[in-house]
């Protein structure tokens, strides 16, 4: 994948439209801005349980969005993530609706993680297993026979985990990698894979027996000349350990550590990080997820990036700043939520304060990795209240719905254009693509990085104080005002 700005957005959420939609946009108003576009899920159905995470089938894009030709007109021009849901499908799936009906005759009787696959009698340990969301993994379901078979649920009773040691199951996740390879994907996200492998006695998260699966799969992705991401929310150490095995893997304590630096004035965290982050990472700021924590905190052996109060300042500060509207959004107050997030859009987390905002995303894009946009953070989008309330789903006050003719609107707006201005000179400048990174000494308050090539040197500069920059290329074009980004 091409080192240049990438957006994430949903196909139905940013124009209302379709995959046509989408590349008219990146071709028309947002010319210039993005190399590349993960695409989140797009499959049939788009709006399930789980906001497209669900799928009932992972080959077929939703016709209310398109179809395949419409991914591959896309990927003609711009590098296309797309998401391998390994962990589950829809208990509106062909192949579980088949096994409902036929249970163990079913072709697909073995497709599906029981309880009583992974636990024994007399090791029933599930107490020790690492949950994302309160309640159970499991879930009862009653085949048409009258019989009662608990099942591993890990999200929501409406998503049935996969047993990937069941041929079935693992030629379905192949079979998925051969459409998105027909239709020009580039990269594969592997969503949930952290908790597809289960093992009594574990946590069943990020277990040796999950890193052969990662690399297993990542030869799959490979042998099909797409690239594979890793997307798990873990300790620090955890993303250390896993860039070294997997192709390219998150950033995720960027944006918690960038909250802390604006909110305290103090780097200090900040550039202890980017001393140690994987250089073969994705950055983000924001995505159809909220913002983590976890990724930043200790876990029950290791310190963290920040100290748990240092962490209660951070989410204490987003609800601040939101006004106490993410509050509403996260933990117990909302339905669906992760344990481990706090759902607000980026931009309310700052106050939508402009400056601080685009300061952030600044320092997201001089820092190492390949950075992506989400298209609310693209937008500036406030908090969506009005979604959170008519739907009950936390994450929905960061999902916004845009119109052909909001999109022109937020356009307009001062922060949307020098936003797209900076990914515009991101885009532009080679140094990110071929140079080293490095830090340079600075107060605890600022932030200092040089890139250098052999014939090019960017200096960048971030107070987090006073919340001013400046970034110089060669010592003589000088970047210190928003609108300076513009060509």
């Amino acid at each position: 994948m091409r080192n240049g700005v990438h957006l994430i957005t949903y196909v139905d959420r940013l124009g209302g439209g379709t995959l046509e939609t989408i590349r008219d946009l990146l071709d028309g108003p947002l010319f210039g801005a993005f190399s590349g576009v993960h695409l989140l899920p797009f499959f049939e159905p788009f709006d399930g349980a789980d906001a497209g995470f669900d799928p009932r089938d992972h080959t077929t894009v939703d016709p209310r969005l398109g179809d395949w030709t419409g991914v591959a007109a896309i990927a003609a021009g711009y590098d296309v993530m797309a998401d391998l849901i390994v962990n589950h499908v829809s208990d509106e799936s062909p192949q579980f609706l088949d096994f409902m009906e036929n249970g163990n005759e079913s072709a697909y009787g073995g497709m599906f993680l029981e309880y009583s696959s992974v636990f024994a009698p007399g090791d029933e340990r599930s107490d020790l297993i690492y949950r994302p969301r309160p309640g159970p993994p499991f879930t009862d379901k009653v085949l048409s026979d009258g019989s009662i078979r608990r099942m591993w649920t890990t999200f929501t009773p409406h998503q049935l985990d996969l047993d990937l040691t069941d041929p079935a199951a693992y030629d379905y996740l192949t079979s998925v990698l051969d459409r998105f390879a027909a239709s020009g994907v580039k990269c594969v996200r592997l969503d949930a894979v952290g908790y597809a492998v289960k093992k009594a006695g574990t946590t069943c998260f990020m277990i040796p027996e999950t890193m052969e699966l990662i690399q297993r799969l990542g030869r799959e992705i490979n042998e099909r000349s797409m690239q594979a991401l890793l997307e798990v929310h873990s300790h620090y150490m955890d993303q250390i350990s896993a860039s070294k095995v997997a192709e390219k893997v998150y950033d995720f304590a960027l944006p918690p550590l960038l909250l802390h630096a604006l909110f305290s004035g103090d780097a200090t965290a900040l550039k202890q990080w980017l001393n140690l982050s994987p250089r073969n990472a994705m950055t983000v700021l924001d995505t159809h997820d909220g913002i983590g924590v976890i990724d930043v905190g200790p876990d029950k052996t290791q310190a963290g990036l920040l100290s748990p109060s240092q962490i209660d300042e951070v989410v204490e500060g987003i609800h601040a700043s939101s006004g106490g509207q993410s509050r509403q959004a996260t933990g117990a107050a909302a339905s669906n939520l992760d344990l481990y997030q706090v759902n607000c859009t980026y931009y309310s987390a700052l106050g939508e304060d402009d400056d601080r905002y685009l300061l952030a995303r600044l320092a997201q894009f001089v820092s190492p990795g390949i950075p992506q946009v989400y298209y609310a953070g693209l937008l500036a989008a406030p908090n969506d209240t009005d979604l959170l309330n008519r739907t009950r789903v936390g994450r929905d006050i960061n999902r916004p719905h845009y119109s052909l003719a909001d999109i022109d609107t937020q356009l307009a707006r001062p922060v949307v254009r020098r936003l797209l201005d900076m990914c515009r000179w991101r885009n532009r400048e080679p140094v990110f693509d071929r140079g080293t990174f490095e830090q340079l000494d600075s107060p605890p308050h600022e932030l200092v990085i040089r890139w250098t090539t052999e014939d090019r040197t960017l200096e960048a500069s971030l107070d987090f104080e006073t919340v001013e920059f400046s970034v110089s290329v060669d010592g003589t074009e000088t970047i210190s005002s928003w609108d300076d980004f513009a060509i």
